[in-house]
């Protein structure tokens, strides 16, 4: 019954390959074959010194006690690619369930790697509480959920607070972010007591797409300052545009 509703379904509006366009098979979901099996993934997961955690690292000072932080994504992200579609449909689309979809392939990745299977928590970035207001979601949010629940670990969303409004980071060069986002971000320090009191020591923070990481160094600063160095922080995005 249920496959004959959905071919009925498909009939009346069918769905569309969100990479290309093309119209999908019932045994399709949000990309078509073709789409999936050329997805540039990263395979960073695997990696502990690929691309992204250069980049990140190349952020962090020496002061900031990180020895060498992970950071991975599922694939790699390009604005003239076709493949931006996968973060776009998700961030400005509305479509979380290909969001659900996406970060449920990239929690697989992380639970198969030894560089994050002892991950304790996992952090959204958050948006200013204006823009979730118009947007009606957070997209790091709705990742950070999935691959809590794909990992078996906790999501804790409260854990930071964007506390002023930025500019949208996408016209921005790299020193224009970071000029952007500096002091955005704020931990809550008695939620990370609680974290390190239940025995949390690896915390992976969550956004869509990791570009200069100039967010998630923000982010990863307003945790280190309340944290010591017994926490360890890694990233994981959907997207590398590296």
């Amino acid at each position: 019954m249920k496959t004959s509703l959905s071919l009925l379904a498909d009939f009346v509006l069918p769905r569309r390959c969100v990479v290309c366009g093309r119209t999908l098979l019932p045994c399709e979901r949000h990309l078509c074959m073709l789409c999936l099996e050329d997805m540039p993934r990263t395979r960073f997961a695997g990696v502990r010194r690929n691309p992204m955690a250069e980049k990140f690292n190349s952020g962090i000072s020496c002061e900031e006690y990180e020895p060498y932080a992970c950071a991975a994504a599922l694939f790699h992200y390009s604005a003239d690619s076709p493949y931006s579609n996968l973060t776009k449909a998700l961030k400005y689309g509305g479509n979380l369930s290909e969001g659900r979809y996406l970060a449920l392939m990239l929690a697989g990745e992380l639970k198969a790697s030894p560089l994050f299977s002892d991950v304790d928590a996992v952090v959204p970035v958050p948006l200013h509480w204006l823009r979730r207001w118009k947007r009606g979601y957070n997209q790091a949010e709705v990742i950070a959920r999935v691959l809590a629940r794909g990992t078996g670990v906790r999501c804790e969303s409260g854990l930071l607070k964007r506390c002023r409004r930025t500019a949208s980071q996408t016209s921005l060069d790299a020193a224009g972010r970071q000029d952007n986002v500096r002091g955005a971000f704020v931990a809550d320090r008695k939620v990370i007591d609680a974290m390190l009191v239940s025995g949390v020591r690896h915390l992976l923070l969550v956004d869509d797409v990791f570009t200069t990481g100039a967010t998630l160094l923000e982010c990863y600063r307003a945790v280190r300052t309340l944290a010591g160095p017994g926490l360890r922080i890694s990233a994981a995005t959907l997207g590398f545009a590296g």
